[in-house]
């Protein structure tokens, strides 16, 4: 019998595990992944922007209000998350329980650049807007072409004088390597006392009488001596990426009915070419076309991957009816349910313009594609270039309580079971920059008495979290339950 049981080798789930790790040292975890490492589908540094997403440059989180203000609350959020996983990683790097950020995080400035009048007023209305909070008071911004070419010379290099151009710079964003931040997590979890078995594909979920859950898993390996596992426990999480809602429809949870999957792929442009990648130390977002989903937002990277620097320029959407990029061609078809049809059909109905936007960029040639890089880099040349398949993210649709149809969601979204012995994640960015923050939500909604008692304790780890709160709370605490069990 397990405590915790994870499925799925990715940043998520070892940051659940890292947190119950230093909360409750004498649960027992297993994690199961099912290809042959951790960290090789979204969170592997190739198959996402490794952004450190702080909302310092993603315009799609400062949307325009119908008044013409900026609304910056969904920006201050994510910031906040945000700090909240570099506390933690920070803690966790000072106890020597994982190496130094700096093996995996790299000061990078995050950028925002525009082009057009209207873009140009945009976005001074947003600086102004961001500007008024102490998280965002370090935020520069500049219409002049000469400030723009110092920040970043190859946005302005044979560029049209006469265009309008304006850039917001914050000089302590980052470059985040959620791979090799994985790795490290994973690895602490081995030497606390883990269980890891790759090559583990989990096939059935079934709950018993006592709450437990059994979990059964294929061992993929040739020469396994026995092909299913099964082993009970506690709690299941499932951060499994896009496989997320097959499983929580096979656990055959209530919570899971209604929601569906939009998979939508993605190809990047990359260089490593030593003249090209020293004129570029910044992540560059752009503005994403009319009907485009967020998560399609151009935008010209600076990577460093394993000590190498490179130039990432993407994305560019595209559809596949995979959920996981190692998945397979019938994940979208094996989803389908009787309560989610109606979700699903009605997204499809309501999202005509995604729809056309996704086949408009199936379609399009190379050199249409790498049209869209020139607008940000006049002087890229194709023979510096090569594509690279991003990874696959999976949409969440879902039903809204009290309404008939489905509405697409392009953020994440916590699944949990109402007796708090399971739960999932389902979406996709922001993602892996707010997973402690998300992990902590899932902790409080699945062990409500438990996390009471870890408030305190939480709180010398991330500093954002009130000790007076939890000192508070723990307080009301004592007076009403018994001292909590080292088990569930």
């Amino acid at each position: 019998m397990y405590d915790v049981v994870l499925i799925g080798g990715g940043i998520m789930s070892v940051t659940l595990g890292a947190l119950i790790a230093q909360l409750q040292p004498t649960w027992t975890i297993r994690l199961f992944e099912r290809l042959d490492d951790v960290a090789l589908e979204s969170s592997n540094p190739w198959n996402n922007a490794g952004t450190g997403h702080a909302a310092l440059c993603e315009l799609n989180y400062t949307p325009e209000q119908p008044d013409g203000t900026i609304a910056i609350s969904k920006a201050v959020t994510i910031n906040e998350q945000f700090h909240m996983s570099r506390q933690f990683w920070d803690y966790l790097a000072r106890q020597g329980v994982i190496p130094p950020v700096d093996t995996f995080l790299s000061p990078t400035p995050h950028m925002t650049f525009v082009r057009g009048a209207d873009n140009v007023d945009y976005l001074r209305r947003r600086f102004n807007a961001l500007r008024t909070h102490p998280n965002f008071s370090e935020l520069e911004f500049s219409d002049d072409p000469q400030v723009i070419a110092s920040w970043a010379p190859l946005l302005i290099a044979d560029r049209d004088p006469n265009e309008p151009i304006a850039a917001t710079r914050a000089i302590d964003g980052t470059d985040v390597n959620f791979g090799r931040l994985t790795n490290h997590l994973a690895a602490y979890l081995q030497d606390h006392g883990a269980d890891i078995s790759l090559q583990h594909e989990v096939r059935g979920l079934r709950q018993h009488t006592d709450g437990t859950w059994t979990i059964t898993a294929k061992d993929k390996h040739w020469n396994a001596p026995q092909r299913t596992t099964k082993i009970r426990s506690r709690f299941v999480f499932v951060g499994a990426g896009g496989a997320a809602l097959h499983l929580l429809q096979r656990a055959g949870i209530p919570e899971i009915k209604g929601y569906g999957g939009f998979p939508i792929s993605g190809v990047f442009l990359r260089t490593s070419q030593p003249e090209i990648v020293a004129q570029h130390q910044a992540k560059v977002y752009g503005k994403a076309s009319v009907g485009s989903p967020p998560m399609s937002v151009p935008h010209l990277d600076t990577r460093v991957v394993d000590g190498t620097t490179s130039l990432l320029f993407g994305p560019y959407a595209g559809f596949s009816t995979k959920f996981l990029k190692k998945g397979s061609f019938l994940d979208l078809f094996t989803s389908l349910r009787p309560s989610n049809i109606l979700t699903m059909l009605t997204v499809a109905k309501d999202n005509f313009d995604l729809t056309r936007y996704l086949i408009t960029e199936v379609l399009r040639s190379p050199i249409s594609r790498f049209r869209a890089l020139r607008e940000f880099m006049p002087t890229a040349n194709p023979a510096d270039w090569e594509y690279i398949t991003a990874g696959q993210r999976v949409q969440v649709m879902k039903t809204r309580p009290g309404e008939r149809g489905g509405v697409l969601e392009f953020g994440t979204e916590l699944v949990s079971a109402k007796d708090g012995t399971i739960a999932g994640l389902l979406g996709a960015s922001p993602g892996a920059s707010t997973a402690v923050s998300t992990m902590l939500d899932l902790l409080r909604s699945s062990f409500p008495d438990e996390y009471l008692t870890w408030q305190h304790q939480l709180a010398t780890m991330m500093p954002s979290l009130s000790v007076d709160d939890a000192d508070t709370e723990l307080a009301s605490l004592s007076d009403r339950i018994p001292h909590t069990p080292e088990v569930f």
